[in-house]
């Protein structure tokens, strides 16, 4: 027999919470990884960023606010390697969490590399170069994905680097280029600015954070602007030159070719799939043109017995969208009743300053696709909450169908805005539309009362502006 019901092979969120979930529904369960628990987003992502967003958040106040909230401070010093020291403390204390469910549930940690040498064999390799084989009914793939770079250049961790190297430094840059303006590129655009670093970010697309509504990149960059970062959308990286000292980047965009300069570059461009060296393809398992495995709505590959889940496939790569693949593939596995996701209508948030957070269709992706299209924006301007907290940027937009309410997508940019979705989505989920949110009352004065109002606009019945 073999010796699990369940082997998931990579402990990041999607990982981790999927075997918790295969545990609780009486399989016998173990997790693989050659590096740690909580994968990135515990140990090097999401969650030590956040802690040093905070710092950001409370140094950019310090040095650039004083006088509008009616203080001051001489001679003040900031020590990032103490933000650096607070973030690390934070990822343990979660790690070690991690760990502790491991055990409350009964599933087996094997620390090593893993390569798959049939649909149920799995060789791990520990760091003394011992090997123990593990035989499984059900392998799950969860090996997550890394940062992808510019082809020829070298990640050096000095003066070129990935996310990876960046969130362990413990000293702020003086300068920094960041190229590309996705989740990654703009927190750390984000952070930097915080603590006084000059901040150049490139993105080879027309506009920053492409991926969102035209109106959140549109306002993105003006509140980016304000802060001092040099935004360069439409602009291509040709090449990266490391100098003892410094890099130069040769750039090109509509006004031509230009060299910028900077002591660090910070390569945000993407992620490429964990899949190479683990015998997916030894296997057949389907893997497509970008190297991300393919599954069906089950996360099942084309393998029997070969499921997959988070990054690793490319469905969308967030962590809490890689949990919940984890909850649906053991649900799957066991045979229980269980949901189909899509992947459309998962929650998307950006920690930049000012948050962004979205999910569904955009303005312009409805009316691409035929719908009579209902637009209801109200400004955080307009918000007593955000006036109190001096974070008055930005705007609540919800996309809804005309003919029936249907709700389609909503963009939020402003304070505290990735706290606002799960409103939105439970609402999309459960089918409620827009005039249902609105009659929802709404605690005063909270940021949520913006999403109420932004309903009332929706249905020509606007109360504060």
């Amino acid at each position: 027999m073999p010796d699990y019901d369940v082997v998931v092979i990579g402990a990041g969120p999607g990982g981790y919470v999927g075997a918790i979930r295969a545990a609780q529904l009486g399989l016998k369960t173990a997790i693989i990884d050659r590096e740690w628990l909580g994968g990135v987003c515990l140990n090097i992502g999401c969650i030590p960023s956040k802690a040093l967003l905070k710092n950001a958040e409370l140094a950019h106040i310090l040095r650039e606010r004083g006088d509008e909230f009616g203080f001051a401070i001489e001679g003040l010093e900031l020590d990032y390697g103490r933000a650096v020291e607070r973030s690390r403390e934070v990822s343990d204390r979660l790690v070690k969490g991690v760990g502790f469910l491991m055990k409350k549930n009964e599933i087996d940690v094997h620390m090593g590399d893993a390569v798959l040498r049939s649909p149920h064999s799995i060789a791990v390799r520990n760091s003394e170069g011992e090997e123990t084989e593990i035989e499984a009914k059900n392998i799950i793939i969860a090996t997550g994905a890394s940062a992808a770079s510019i082809p020829g250049l070298e990640i050096d961790g000095q003066r070129v680097l990935t996310y990876r190297e960046a969130i362990l430094q413990t000293q702020v840059p003086k300068s920094v280029l960041i190229v590309g303006s996705g989740a990654v590129g703009l927190e750390f655009a984000t952070l930097w600015n915080g603590y006084g670093v000059e901040v150049s970010v490139v993105e080879m697309l027309p506009r920053i954070a492409p991926l969102e509504d035209e109106e959140v990149s549109t306002e993105l960059a003006k509140e980016f602007h304000k802060r001092g970062i040099k935004i360069m959308a439409g602009t291509k990286v040709e090449s990266i030159e490391v100098l003892k000292t410094k890099v130069k980047a040769t750039v090109s965009g509509e006004s031509g070719e230009d060299v910028l300069q900077a002591a660090q570059a910070l390569v945000a461009i993407g992620f490429r799939p964990n899949t190479a060296g683990i015998g997916l393809e030894d296997l057949g398992v389907q893997l497509n043109e970008s190297g991300m495995v393919e599954i069906d709505e089950r996360m099942a590959t084309n393998v029997a017995g070969i499921w997959a889940i988070g990054d690793v496939t490319g469905k969308l790569q967030l962590a809490h969208v890689a949990m919940v693949m984890g909850i649906v593939c053991s649900e799957n596995i066991a045979g229980v009743e269980t949901i189909e996701l899509n992947y459309e209508m998962m929650p998307r948030a950006t920690f930049s300053h000012p948050q962004v957070a979205s999910f569904g269709m955009t303005e312009a992706q409805a009316e691409q696709r035929g719908y009579e299209v209902h637009v209801g924006r109200f400004p955080f301007l307009a918000n007593g909450k955000s006036l109190g907290m001096g974070e008055n940027a930005g705007w609540i937009k919800l996309i809804s169908d005309a003919r029936y309410g249907e709700i389609l997508g909503a963009h939020l940019i402003g304070p505290d805005v990735t706290e606002l979705l799960p409103e939105l989505t439970l609402a999309q989920s459960m089918e409620l539309t827009l005039a249902e949110i609105a009659r929802n009352v709404h605690a005063h004065p909270t940021l949520s009362e913006a999403i109420m109002e932004a309903a009332h606009v929706s249905q020509g019945q606007a109360i504060h502006i």
